[in-house]
């Protein structure tokens, strides 16, 4: 399957995903969208693929929304007055084409992927360049990365459910400024704000985002990774530790009567354990979002 935005390229279980629109900077558009959603759920299925690392082609990672389209830069549907009932049905043909924010639809994606994934962020990422990382599990970048969160320059407001996701990585203190001032900060500063891991130099960036998804994948349980993920972000999110025990309770359940044995046993042993269940040997924990 080819990609008229993306490459996807997997090698030794690590898919390498590079947003790629050679001479519009990655810039963002409704097609790109469209393939990123279909991408993360090829790959949460892709039983070759163990991790995920999201760069950009061309020197830069997105310099935001393609702003040189025709009509409604958004691919948004301006005849129609939705309201907050409508919202309530974003399957509906006409909400989902007309008013749904596409920056969302991608990071809902990247949220449900069974897979860790990491972004390396190379040059320019801003708008929904910055924000499509927020749901990433690590975020690595280059020297030379800019990164910005710059809707108040242009009179709208953030998306990519980045509301939600970036007051969790940095504080609602910090989120706020930062949405606020509308900069286009460098790697140090987004670095000492806690948005990124680390800042290293750009021809070690992808070797980096390689070395960390290896190390998250080798001799790893693939339901339990995917299962650790899910609960992470997810119980988070419960108003109560009770509720997290429920889920905990069935995931030791299934995950130790699967690779756990193997892992115990492996232990017991003194040697490296060979897992083998495929991420499909447990049953889903939560309801369909």
């Amino acid at each position: 399957m080819s990609y008229t935005t993306l490459r996807y390229e997997v090698s030794d279980e690590i898919l390498v995903l590079t947003l790629d629109r050679p001479g519009h900077l990655n810039a963002f558009t409704v097609e790109m969208a469209e393939e990123l959603v279909a991408v993360f759920a090829r790959a949460s299925e892709d039983p070759e693929v163990a991790a995920i690392v999201v760069t950009g082609a061309h020197g830069a990672f997105c310099a935001g929304m393609d702003l040189s389209v025709d009509g409604n830069v958004f691919g948004l549907d301006e005849s129609m007055r939705p309201t907050l009932a409508d919202m309530q049905r974003l399957d509906d043909p006409a909400i989902h084409r007309g008013v749904r924010d596409l920056g969302g639809r991608v990071a809902l994606a990247i949220h449900d992927c069974a897979k860790p994934v990491i972004a390396a962020i190379n040059g320019a990422a801003v708008g929904i360049g910055a924000t499509m990382t927020l749901p990433m599990d690590v975020r690595l970048a280059g020297e030379s990365a800019r990164i910005g969160f710059v809707f108040g320059r242009l009179g709208i407001v953030p998306e990519a459910c980045s509301t939600w996701f970036l007051p969790r990585i940095v504080g609602p203190s910090t989120a706020l400024e930062w949405f606020y001032r509308a900069d286009v900060m460098d790697a140090a500063t987004a670095h000492a704000g806690g948005l990124l891991r680390d800042v290293v130099p750009d021809d070690e960036l992808l070797p980096r985002a390689l070395e960390l998804a290896r190390s998250f994948v080798d001799r790893r349980s693939r339901p339990s990774t995917r299962l650790i993920r899910q609960m992470v972000y997810r119980n988070s999110a419960l108003p109560h530790p009770l509720e997290a025990h429920r889920i905990e309770s069935l995931a030791i359940f299934y995950a130790s009567i699967g690779d756990g044995k193997e892992g115990v046993a492996a232990f017991l042993d003194r040697r490296p354990a060979e897992f083998t269940a495929s991420i499909d040997d447990v049953p889903e924990l939560w309801p369909a979002s």
